[in-house]
């Protein structure tokens, strides 16, 4: 969703009545990019989803972080979009987590 949605802002076809921030836009779309080769390596089963998960959820941490303390001009959407990716990738990591101590014993 973050790739389509962005892309059409990015590209001009769709505008938004409050101000975009176009390098959030593009870090959303970066990021859903991104989290379509990670959703690929836990079909996987790659060695390498934890560390995946993790960055994915600590970038994503971050931003939300700085627009929350940083950022006057964000919208209150972006915020809630921040925070549902957030709460998605935490019950991700918790998954994986709980399936490689599985995998372990």
């Amino acid at each position: 969703m973050s790739i389509f949605a962005g892309s059409r802002v990015l590209l001009g076809f769709d505008t938004k009545n409050y101000t975009v921030l176009n390098w959030l836009v593009t870090y959303n779309v970066l990021f859903g990019f991104i989290s379509i080769v990670v959703a690929y390596l836990i079909w996987r089963n790659n060695f390498f989803i934890k560390k995946a998960v993790l960055f994915i959820l600590a970038s994503h941490t971050f931003i939300a972080l700085y627009l929350s303390f940083f950022s006057e001009t964000v919208a209150l959407e972006s915020i809630k979009a921040m925070g549902f990716r957030i709460s998605i990738w935490v019950v991700i990591y918790f998954l994986i987590y709980k399936k490689t101590s599985n995998a372990k014993n």
